[in-house]
């Protein structure tokens, strides 16, 4: 098995209603089929939502502070805080003063 180098800096920042996304960890890029990594980042006030997808879902704070509305609480969150989701579960995340970057990772359920 070989190690694979994704700079992360080089891939292209796509703009949507949700802040900026850029994928850093897929098949096209890792040949990996089962899961998906995103870098996300939102400006002051922006917020992004994440949807029950059939996924296990994992939203992690890299820099910045704000709120994480899960289950209609709102829980301040800054660097290193984050939340786990799963497959039917859904949370929502907005940028306090500052910018946040967060790494989103979602993963396939487990067939049983």
């Amino acid at each position: 098995m070989t190690t694979t180098f994704i700079d992360t800096n080089t891939l292209p920042r796509i703009e949507t209603s949700q802040g900026e996304f850029t994928e850093i960890l897929n098949s096209a890029l890792a040949g990996a089929n089962n899961v998906l990594g995103t870098l996300r980042w939102l400006d002051s006030g922006e917020e992004f939502r994440a949807e029950p997808n059939g996924k296990h879902q994992l939203i992690y704070l890299m820099e910045g502070s704000g709120v994480i509305q899960l289950e209609g609480k709102d829980y301040d969150v800054s660097k290193g805080g984050g939340v786990y989701l799963g497959p039917e579960e859904r949370a929502s995340i907005r940028a306090g003063h500052g910018s946040l970057k967060l790494f989103h990772l979602e993963v396939n359920q487990i067939p049983r």
